[in-house]
């Protein structure tokens, strides 16, 4: 049995959870107040901050921090990698302070659990951080040799899942293909070909399908006449593409649960936004299902929005059930995935990677 700390840092909060094994022993979100955090000029400087708060919290319900396995952390935006479980090195943790692919609190994971595992003699482990990248070389091609097409999703639950979804099917991860859809604030939806994620789309970056609050992809002329128009600076169209656009750019909400109930007061407008991302969720599928040349396991639909299965899961369901069958996973556990990650080493599983920058 291997008892774990895993910590998930967002915004304005640290998940936290103590695992026995993969059964939760202990799970709290520690709120972090705007007042609490404003003073801090970089995300990074919050990090010993955050870890006062993790003690804290682990001492009031006697979590022995001795008595711990090992402790996983929240992959950062560190260089691109293949996916798997990573020991956190001197290397990892200077990426992460200076926040080599940009700042975000997620950084703070691999920072936390290293200077906590350090002082009490623990290995510290991040799993699948956002920007694994195990597209092939054909991926890598946009279009235009001044702009490389980028490997940044939903990893850690994608991996999570689709480990899932070939172990429902009675096979390995490692020998399965299936296509993945995180459906969330962003969508993404990944090839995985024999544990590999050969082509997904950038949900951050504007690709893919239109999301709640995120554009997806543009018709590009369109999308540099806007950006040339002199109304908006680069700021403001980022905002445009990312938080104001999908739903938000449609409807005025970025809340599924609000789009539903409107459709079911009869609001004809709501439904066909609401039909058209399930559309583009669709074709993004078709997409995938070619890059593994019509070879497709399963489909796998997870994230929050797998929660309706009235409306958009039916919707993507019927347009690619052709391809394979349809698994739907709805919602996601990140603290359990990261679990699973470093159980995976501590359990001979897999071997811990080594970052090399």
């Amino acid at each position: 049995m291997h008892k774990l700390l895993v910590i998930n840092p967002g915004s304005t909060s640290t998940k936290i959870a103590v695992f026995q094994d993969e059964q939760p022993i202990f799970d709290r979100a520690l709120r972090h107040s705007p007042q609490d955090i404003a003073h801090f000029e970089r995300i990074y400087d919050q990090y010993k901050f955050r870890e006062a708060a993790v003690l804290a919290a682990l001492a009031e319900v006697d979590v022995q921090v001795t008595d711990l396995s090992a402790i996983v952390g929240r992959g950062g935006l560190v260089r691109p990698i293949p996916g798997g479980t990573y020991l956190v090195n001197e290397a990892m943790v200077a990426d992460l302070r200076v926040g080599y692919n940009g700042e975000h609190a997620c950084n703070l994971g691999g920072l936390l659990a290293y200077d906590i595992g350090r002082k009490y003699g623990l290995p510290a482990y991040i799993v699948d951080p956002v920007v694994v990248d195990e597209l092939q070389d054909v991926a890598r091609l946009s279009g235009l040799p001044l702009i490389v097409r980028k490997s940044i999703f939903h990893a850690l639950n994608q991996k999570a899942i689709a480990r899932r979804a070939a172990n429902a099917l009675g096979k390995e991860y490692e020998t399965s293909r299936l296509v993945v859809a995180h459906l969330g604030g962003g969508i993404s939806v990944g090839a995985h070909e024999y544990g590999r994620v050969i082509d997904v789309n950038n949900a951050l970056d504007g690709e893919g399908p239109f999301s709640p609050d995120r554009t997806g992809g543009l018709p590009a002329f369109e999308l540099a006449r806007l950006c040339l128009s002199g109304d908006y600076s680069e700021s403001q169209v980022r905002r445009l593409l990312i938080g104001k656009g999908g739903l938000v750019a449609y409807l005025g909400t970025h809340d599924a649960r609000d789009v539903i109930q409107r459709i079911a007061n009869g609001d004809e407008q709501a439904r066909l936004v609401y039909e058209a991302m399930a559309y583009q969720i669709a074709k993004e599928i078709g997409s995938a299902a070619t890059v593994l040349r019509g070879q497709v396991d399963a489909i796998a639909l997870t994230g929050g929005l797998a929660y309706d299965q009235k409306y958009l899961v039916e919707w993507v369901r019927e347009k690619v059930q052709y391809i394979a069958p349809v698994l739907v996973y709805p919602g996601e556990d990140e603290l359990l995935a990261l679990a699973q990650g470093a159980l995976r080493v501590l359990k001979g599983q897999e071997e811990a990677l080594t970052y090399v920058p």
